[in-house]
């Protein structure tokens, strides 16, 4: 027993100094010039009062998955839209008092077209719209997380939309020999060159979130960065909450610049400043 008590320790020893190693070595490749928020967090209070005064809707597409869900959750406690409209191929059911008010637009996504006035009167929108190739197949997954992504974005700006948040993915490129990745790139840049007056694109690493579907590959890359996850901060991996958070604080901010990407340093930097 004594023998196997050691060791079991030097396998942990030996596993924890593994863990730190690779989380340094990631650290050391973290995403270069991080976006400075220092102030973010002693203003967060001012700036939210100041958007709520504006009396402005907003939209939520993909508010059944994961990060859709929290970001609803989000916005619902810090209360800065007047009216928040979710749609969505089907109707949610919510229990408690902080989702009475909400507004669901149930919309056939293959006929988005007959569903315009659904994206009408909204001045900012959220799309966390995404499927996997494996669960969709290659068409279906082009045909979500690009086509159908486009043609809400061309919808809400038709229908007076000002400002539009996108959840792509690290390593996004439109020129990628990846699937995913080009897909996602090709849809930053289709919807940029509809010209929101604000265009916000967010590239987070591994979503580090329990899903109801499983996704084998993203469990692993959970399990393994979340080991580590509190040694350093990585641009690999980021909380899901984490995203929610910064998507939410950057609409209360005026950046110079229409289109704006942030990578997985600047969301969990923005994130992290909003605070509880």
């Amino acid at each position: 027993m004594k023998q196997l008590v050691t060791t079991l320790g030097k396998a942990t020893a030996l596993l924890t100094l593994v863990v730190v190693v690779i989380a340094a070595v990631l650290n050391y490749f973290d995403d270069s010039d991080p976006v400075e928020y220092t102030s973010m967090a002693e203003d967060t209070k001012t700036l939210e009062e100041n958007f709520r005064q504006q009396n402005k809707s907003c939209f939520i597409l993909g508010a059944s998955g994961e990060t859709g869900k929290v970001l609803l959750r989000e916005l619902l406690e810090r209360n800065i839209f007047s009216r928040i409209t979710l749609i969505g191929r089907r109707q949610l059911t919510f229990e408690g008092i902080a989702y009475g008010n909400l507004v669901q637009e149930v919309v056939d996504f293959e006929k988005l077209d007959d569903y315009a006035a659904a994206f009408q009167g909204h001045d900012v929108g959220y799309c966390c719209l995404g499927t996997t190739r494996a669960k969709a197949g290659t068409e279906g997954f082009i045909r979500v997380d690009h086509d159908y992504v486009l043609k809400s974005a061309e919808l809400a700006k038709a229908g007076g939309c000002t400002q539009f948040h996108l959840e792509s993915s690290r390593g996004a490129d439109k020129n990628s020999n990846f699937l995913y990745l080009k897909v996602k790139g090709q849809v930053e840049a289709d919807v940029e060159a509809l010209g929101f007056d604000r265009y916000a694109i967010y590239r987070p690493g591994v979503l580090l979130v329990d899903r109801q579907e499983s996704r084998p590959g993203e469990w692993l890359a959970r399990k393994f960065l979340g080991a580590f996850s509190a040694v350093c901060s990585t641009s690999m991996s980021i909380p899901i909450h984490v995203v929610a958070k910064a998507m939410v604080s950057n609409t209360l901010l005026r950046p110079e610049q229409k289109t704006e990407i942030l990578e997985n340093t600047a969301i969990a930097t923005l994130g992290k400043s909003a605070g509880k």
